[in-house]
């Protein structure tokens, strides 16, 4: 295996110091500019790239961000999302150098201790702050910790870090009142979990369009798993007035409460609509087809670690707001059956 090139090899190649070679890596002045063109082209040559644990003890950055997610890993491993996230992430970190330390935690214990280790032995510049909570403590936590943080969603507390964001309340309108459209009046929406404000604001966007319509409604939360999703529509369908459509609060959901339709029998999307909310690739290709809201979860993260970056090295970022989500129409939904 061909061994990493050196910044001594660059210097031998562009024929300077190697002090020189350092400075003009680094974007520091004291180098002429037709030395510096010689020293980038030989170094651009010769395939070097920087290496971190070295930059890091000039510097004093880890090179690194951070991600910790209280979530049952079985939850994580059914939603597309995070994957899709982590890919956008990774993207960004990898183009540049620099990785992403990834912790699972169970509880709110283990998640103080992750982020106070993590910050405390600089084993990461900033910290990618996903599902966020009601008055979420870790705000408070990781500016105790003086560390940089991007929050993925407006907090409903105060915060000084940049927000990356997406409007979900026009795509939720949109996507009940399509179903009106069509002509459907009983329709349930099978939460997440409402601790998240996430989880929670959908639900409350969900209740304004049918209230606004003057529809009756059910809402049954759940912690966003596809078991629970499942279960969820069991309830659903065995109530004394079974909704014409659902509205889950993720694909994952979505696609388990169809696998109960299916069982139970029910005609997709005759007897029973459904619909999901994440806009996941394996929507498109479950059946019938899965009408969800567009999302992309990878642009999430290429917006996400940009911004953190951004902060952790010129000390600002702005807030990031990502398009809107939109309605996605797919074979999954159609008018309700006649009796």
């Amino acid at each position: 295996m061909a061994l990493q090139p050196t910044i001594n090899d660059v210097a031998r190649a562009a024929g300077v110091s190697k002090g020189l070679v350092s400075l003009a890596l680094n974007d520091r002045p004291g180098v002429a500019p037709e030395t510096r063109t010689r020293i980038l082209e030989a170094a651009n040559e010769l395939g070097w790239r920087p290496n971190p644990s070295a930059r890091g003890l000039t510097s004093r950055r880890a090179y690194a961000l951070g991600l910790i997610v209280r979530r049952d890993p079985s939850i994580i491993e059914a939603d597309p999302f995070f994957s899709a996230f982590i890919a956008g992430v990774e993207t960004v970190l990898a183009d540049r150098g620099q990785v992403l330390v990834l912790s699972v935690v169970p509880d709110v214990d283990s998640e103080v201790k992750a982020y106070t280790r993590l910050a405390r032995d600089k084993r990461v510049d900033g910290f990618l702050l996903t599902d966020l909570l009601d008055d979420d403590h870790r705000i408070r936590l990781i500016e105790r910790l003086g560390i940089h943080a991007v929050t993925l969603g407006e907090p409903n507390i105060d915060s000084t870090f940049p927000v990356v964001s997406r409007d979900y309340d026009r795509g939720i309108a949109s996507l009940t009142d399509y179903l009106i459209s069509l002509g459907h009046t009983r329709i349930s929406h099978v939460s997440g979990d409402e601790n998240m404000l996430h989880g929670r604001l959908r639900r409350e966007q969900f209740v304004r369009s049918m209230e606004s319509a003057g529809l009756h409604y059910q809402v049954v939360p759940t912690d966003f798993s596809p078991e629970q999703g499942a279960a969820a529509t069991e309830t659903l369908l065995d109530s004394a007035e079974p909704p014409t459509a659902i509205i889950y609060g993720n694909d994952p959901m979505a696609i388990a409460g169809m696998s109960v339709a299916h069982r139970r029998g029910l005609r997709l999307p005759d007897d029973l609509s459904v619909t999901g909310l994440d806009g996941s690739q394996i929507g498109s290709y479950v059946f019938p087809a899965l009408t969800t809201l567009r999302n992309d979860p990878t642009e999430w993260g290429l917006a996400a670690a940009g911004s953190l970056l951004r902060l952790i090295e010129e000390g600002t970022a702005d807030d990031v707001a990502l398009p809107p989500a939109e309605l996605v129409v797919r074979a999954s939904t159609a008018p309700p059956a006649r009796p």
